[in-house]
This record gives C-alpha cells, structure tokens and sequence, in this order.
C-alpha cells in the first residue's frame, strides 16, 4: 500500500512540475488558478504592454492553453455548425493551426449567455484534446495538427450547451457529460480515446428530480492528492463527489440539493472548497474535510458561507486565504479554515472569469474587459485597474512571464515591455 501512494505521489509530482512552465489546463498546471510566476504585468491597456493581438473567427469562451511555444483554444460558428481548435504561435501571434474538428448536423440550442466552444482545451507534449461536450471530442497531433482520433458517441442534452472542460490523469482523458438526459463520466485512453470506464450518476439523486434543468451539470473536476492517493473531485447538480480516477469508483459524497454552477472546486489546507448553487443569491460555499468515505453531509462540513458566492467564477486559495469574486463584482477575502470574512469589496462589473492568483496578487476579470488586480492580503488593496476593448468571459493565462487574455473577439497576449 505504501508503494502505491509513494508512487502516486511521485506521478502527480512528475507532471505538476512537468507542466509549471507551462498552462495545460482551464485553471493552469494544478488546475486551481495558481501560478508561480515571476514578473507578470501590472499594467496594460489597448496601447501599453500588448505583445500582440490576434483575431479569433468565430466565438468561444474556452481559457487558452499553453504548451511550449504553441498556445490552444478553441471557437465555433455561432450556429455551432463547425467546432474548431486553433493553434497561435506565443512569440509572433501568428495563427499556425486552424483546423475543423467536427460538424454538428443538428446543434442544440444553447444558453444565450453560452457558445458552443466554451469548455477548454487540454495540452500536453505533442498532443492537445479538444471537449465540445455532446457534438464530440478528439486528440490532434499538436505540431502537425492532424486528428488522431475522434468521439462523437458520448451524448446527452446539455439544455444550454456545454461547458465542461476535460483533464487528463496519467493515460486517461476525462470527461463529463451531465445533460437534463443522462448524467455520466467517461475515461478514455487518451492514445485510443477508446472508452477505460464509465461512471453513471447515482439514480436515486437524479432519477426524478424537479425541476428536470436541476439534473445538468457544467463541472470540470480537480485531480488532488489525499493520503498518498489521488482523488477526482468535482461538485456536479445536488453532490460533490470524489472519485478514484483510475476506476471511477465513487468514494465520497455531500448532497447539498441545489443546482449546479460553472465554478471549479479549490483545495488546501484539508478542505475541498465547494460551490454549491447555481443561482445567484442562492450559492453557497461549502468547507469540506479530507478523507471521508460514503456519504458524509452529517460529517465532513467544516463551514459555510451564503454572502458574495460566485455561480460562475472560481476561487481561488492564496496562501491562508481564500479569495472569490461573485458574478456581481463583489470581491471577498476569507480565512480559509474558517471562512470568517477578511473585507470584501464591490468591483465594478459583471464577472464570469476565474481568478488568477501570482506574486501576491489576485487579477479579477469583468465581462466588459477590465480587469482589476489587488493585493492579496488581509486588507483590499487595488494595485492597477486594466481595461482592454472587447469583453472578457475566458479566464486569464499565464505563458511564462506573460498574460493571454482571450476577448470575444481577440487573443492578447500582454508583457511588460
């Protein structure tokens, strides 16, 4: 037993550090919005400190992702009739690849707020993985830019269209699909994309429940280490679960009976920090410890928060402190193991993005192009306020010592010059 956590240790170590240099992922190297970066910019603007800009066709609200030299991220038509990833080059902003992953005869509809190409790529060495969650998913050789394989059979009835990002574990690529339908996570061998196991949702939460727009979910789960073991954490429709993600076994649960939200959950300091509702006003985050088995509401609920939680945004942790933005601006400090609010602060603005936590600061992105940095400390602080021209629902990067913000319309990359 010691054998096998010393070397599941030793995986998620290898590829954390593999991968710092690097953002593989939605919410960067260990998937929870961290960076140890140096010198990224305080300041920019339309004229100061942009590398370059280069026009994205389409629209998409998936976060760029970023291996070596190559940045991804895909886009769609607005009629989500052809689904696209595109490659840019991170030093001339030149467009290397843009290749037609898949064509839907029949798109869904989708929610206003929402595009067809909103979940976000996943990068490693030589290849990347694209989601657009029921139209399909596939692995393309990232220098080439050839499709080594592709899904299409893994369905359900998004309702407002997908946004679930998927991640990679050791062999597997992983991926959910929680429609008003079937609820469901699927395993695949990320060299095949043939199905390793297939996790249905527990029928006695989802079988009839009302309203049926309750059973869909929009999760990208987390990967953590507990006890020397990994753990798939994610908090779908009613629960947060976590998995084995070699077998999908369920090994947890909290049933908190609400809808789903977008945001990811956060780890640290023995806690899962979960979001709970997906309306706003009716959010909470919930504290919950490590190392539960089956059901564990009655047990493993640290602490509570109803104030100032986003539906869409991540939190982000911050050293002792636990730093989250709702979708109405309001930017809150807590004490992590505790949750005793620190200050919060109105920022102006409506906001959808994650937030990014790098030498000390925390950058909050507004949905109309600004983004805000402060100190991250135990009294609000606002270092810089930043304002680009096009709207920003993406989350931020971070490519080396640099920014790459995506706007509905562009792909900046921002440095200090």
């Amino acid at each position: 037993m010691r054998s096998t956590a010393m070397a599941s240790a030793a995986i998620l170590t290898a590829y954390y550090s593999q991968a710092q240099s690097n953002w593989p992922d939605w919410r960067g190297p260990t998937g929870d919005g961290r960076s140890d970066a140096i010198g990224l910019p305080l300041t920019w603007s339309e004229t100061e400190n942009v590398v370059w800009k280069t026009p994205i066709h389409g629209v998409g609200h998936s976060t760029p992702v970023v291996w070596g030299d190559q940045v991804w991220l895909t886009t769609a038509t607005t009629d989500g009739h052809t689904l696209y990833a595109v490659c840019v080059d991170l030093g001339t902003g030149a467009i290397v690849h843009d290749i037609e992953v898949f064509h839907p005869d029949k798109p869904q509809s989708i929610h206003p707020a929402n595009t067809y190409a909103t979940p976000s790529a996943v990068v490693e060495e030589g290849r990347v993985y694209v989601h657009f969650g029921t139209y399909g998913t596939a692995c393309l050789d990232s220098g080439t830019g050839e499709i080594l394989w592709r899904r299409t059979d893994l369905n359900c009835d998004h309702m407002q269209g997908p946004a679930s990002s998927p991640i990679l574990f050791e062999d597997l690529l992983i991926v959910h699909l929680e429609g008003i339908d079937v609820q469901f996570i699927a395993a695949l061998d990320k060299r095949t994309g043939d199905t390793v196991w297939r996790q249905d949702r527990p029928e006695d939460i989802y079988r009839d429940l009302e309203p049926y727009y309750w059973r869909k979910s929009f999760l990208t789960p987390l990967i953590v280490e507990v006890g020397g073991q990994p753990q798939m954490v994610g908090n779908s429709s009613q629960i947060a679960t976590g998995h084995d993600p070699r077998t999908g076994k369920e090994l947890w649960r909290v049933v908190y009976g609400d809808d789903n939200t977008v945001s990811r959950v956060v780890s640290g300091h023995g806690l899962f920090f979960i979001n709970t509702g997906g309306n706003p006003g009716n959010a909470r985050l919930w504290a919950v410890r490590e190392g539960g088995v089956g059901d564990v509401t009655a047990t493993h609920v640290a602490w509570e928060v109803r104030e100032g939680v986003p539906v869409e945004s991540s939190p982000v942790l911050a050293g002792d402190l636990l730093f989250m933005v709702d979708d109405n601006g309001l930017l809150t400090c807590l004490e992590a193991r505790t949750g005793e609010k620190v200050w919060a602060e109105r920022l102006p603005g409506l906001y959808g993005a994650s937030l990014l936590y790098a030498e000390g600061r925390i950058y909050a992105s507004n949905k109309r192009g600004m983004t805000t940095v402060v100190e991250a400390g135990q009294a609000f602080r606002e270092l810089a306020v930043n304002q680009l021209g096009g709207e920003l629902w993406a989350s931020p990067a971070v490519a080396g010592n640099s920014l790459l913000l995506r706007t509905k319309t562009h792909l900046y990359h921002i440095q200090s010059q």
